[in-house]
């Protein structure tokens, strides 16, 4: 009768410690070695929050006098929970990640449409257009500055990643200031934006500089077509990258690919993943 009862006692307290493993998970999850900051900006009059994961071995005393590439990331909310993951092992963890979020008080596409469109639109009749000039002085003036006087950061390392209309911005980017940044990881740009426009900055580009020494990845899926209900958007990736080409640039290192198998929401991981391997251990020589 003892061991009967005993042997009941022991299920019972299995199943009650089961239930309590259970329901003891209800903090949210964190990412390790991540802060977040917040940027008034004097040059926009908004506020933004800054995301910021340092590598795993940033805090390492033996690593005390070592710099950092930094990996700058438009949309923040989106990219940074994806960068921290691609960021995850040792082999790709070689950065400061820092993510931009969206303005204080403001809907996120409404604020990433004013930020990341170079030009006013005005058949974006929902959205106010044309900030990107603006939102580049405050990352220029205010997140660098405030980036590379707090953590070890390499100014001669940045990189930017943007996706859809951060991939259309970035591309403005290096073809107006390409000097902000060393290296480009962009997918699915909305290279199409305002009757493909940017065709007509890359032209003046052209006309005045024979030098473009960056690195630029470009990843579009192979699904961003007409036929799938998206913008032509491979053909308008495969023409801006031939017209790069056809220009020889003198340091100009490029690469693409149209990804099979994804769609306009999941090339950016895979982009992602992909380029950053491409810039750390090819041009870099970014070894584990």
């Amino acid at each position: 009768m003892n061991r009967i009862f005993l042997t009941a006692v022991f299920f019972l307290f299995l199943q009650a410690n089961t239930f309590a493993s259970v329901t003891q998970v209800e903090r949210s999850f964190e990412i390790k070695n991540s802060e977040i900051y917040t940027i008034s900006s004097s040059n926009l009059g908004r506020e933004y929050d800054i995301y910021v994961k340092v590598p795993h071995d940033y805090l390492a005393k033996e690593s005390e006098k070592k710099t950092y590439p930094v990996l700058y990331l438009n949309d923040g909310p989106h990219t940074f929970k994806v960068a921290s993951g691609v960021t995850h092992f040792p082999s790709m963890d070689k950065a400061i990640i820092v993510g931009i979020a969206f303005a204080h008080g403001e809907n996120g596409q409404f604020s990433r449409v004013r930020d990341l469109t170079p030009e006013q639109d005005k058949s974006w009749k929902s959205y106010k257009t044309g900030g990107a000039a603006e939102y580049l002085t405050f990352i220029e003036k205010e997140v660098f500055p405030f980036i590379e006087e707090k953590f070890r950061a390499d100014p001669d390392k940045r990189i930017l990643a943007g996706h859809s209309l951060g991939g259309s911005f970035g591309t403005w980017v290096f073809l107006t200031k390409p000097e902000m940044f060393s290296s480009y990881i962009l997918t699915s740009p909305s290279l199409w934006w305002k009757n493909n426009t940017i065709t007509a900055t890359e032209d003046f580009y052209a006309k005045n500089n024979k030098n473009l020494k960056i690195n630029v990845f470009y990843a579009t899926c192979s699904l961003e077509t007409p036929e799938n209900g998206m913008k032509e958007m491979v053909k308008g990736h495969q023409k801006f990258v031939s017209r790069l080409r056809s220009r020889n640039y003198a340091g100009l290192n490029l690469q693409d690919e149209i990804v099979q198998g994804t769609d306009h929401y999941s090339t950016f991981p895979v982009g992602l993943a992909k380029g950053l391997r491409w810039i750390y251990q090819e041009l870099w020589s970014i070894k584990e």
